[in-house]
């Protein structure tokens, strides 16, 4: 069995439909179709249920035959990735999501890193808000970049990075806009976002839930992304807070920033999962302890 076979049948597997597989995989539902029937020459059995027209369900003998290939196909992927990485001189790569926008004043992290460790390749890439810490479950990523606090039992809570205060995104119309500030009582008055599956923990350390005076901040529109979140800000349908830095290198026209002054700073540290530690993530945590908080971060403390 070739690599790109076991990827198409790990993929039909997953999407259990023919049409979003061969997209997926830039080829040709012939191609998909043609792969999955010469495997099932070679098993001597079905491994997908076609009798619904429009998608497919596992067999028991697909749903084995896909429960053996995962690792296996995991396995030489990281082979073939590392012998590639080898090839340029590098032993390892650690890639870090990053919640976070990549701010000029976390260069000097990466900078150190990669002086320190030359034959180490660091990959730094954004995170999105919805489900970053699967993204670490699965592998996706080694390190995970955000706010506490994280309150996860296979989570380890590196050093931290920078801190940051708060601000209020407004469409340009909407009546906060003008003002010179908010308080975290005002931001009762107003419909905000809610993230699925979102840790009530993290979500609480980002916007509380209640007011200090116990009013409830109520989370009334679902978003899964950043695009989704500024389209419903700029129509004025919700207000949504922000770490400061973003008004600094976000430049919207149709929305305004408004400090929140009291509503407690972010600070952002390392995460990753505990039982993923290695050599690599521990390298990377020394630099980041041995650096301490950016600059931007103490002055704005």
């Amino acid at each position: 069995m070739e690599l790109r076979d076991i990827e198409i049948f790990l993929t039909l597997a997953e999407e259990l439909h023919f049409g979003r597989t061969a997209e997926r995989l830039h080829v040709s539902q012939a191609r998909v179709s043609q792969v999955i029937a010469q495997l099932e020459m070679q098993i001597g059995g079905s491994l997908f249920d076609r009798s619904n027209r429009r998608d497919v369900r596992l067999t028991p003998v697909g749903a084995r035959l896909r429960d053996d290939l995962i690792p296996v196909h995991d396995a030489l992927q990281n082979s073939l990735e590392r012998a590639k990485l080898s090839a340029r001189g590098i032993d390892a790569r650690l890639r870090v999501g990053l919640m976070p926008y990549n701010i000029p004043a976390l260069h000097g992290y990466w900078d150190e890193f990669a002086r320190r460790h030359p034959r180490y390749d660091l990959q730094v890439r954004h995170a999105s808000f919805n489900d970053p810490f699967g993204s670490l479950r699965r592998g996706e990523i080694d390190v995970l970049v955000t706010w506490l606090p994280v309150e996860e039992a296979d989570l380890t809570i590196g050093p931290a990075l920078f801190t940051d205060s708060r601000v209020l995104a407004v469409s340009v119309d909407h009546e906060l806009a003008g003002r010179p500030s908010v308080s975290v009582e005002e931001l009762a008055d107003f419909a905000h976002i809610k993230v699925p599956g979102m840790p009530e923990a993290w979500e609480n350390g980002y916007l509380p839930f209640h007011t200090p005076s116990g009013r409830a901040i109520e989370r009334v529109e679902s978003v899964t992304n950043a695009d989704e979140l500024l389209q419903l800000v700029s129509t004025g349908e919700i207000i949504h807070p922000f770490p400061a830095h973003v008004a600094h290198y976000w430049s919207l026209p149709q929305i305004r920033w408004v400090p929140i002054p009291d509503l407690p700073r972010l600070t952002y540290a390392l995460v990753w999962r505990t039982a993923a530690e290695n050599s690599l993530i521990r390298a990377f945590a020394r630099t980041v302890a041995d650096l301490g908080p950016t600059l931007e971060g103490r002055e704005r403390r």
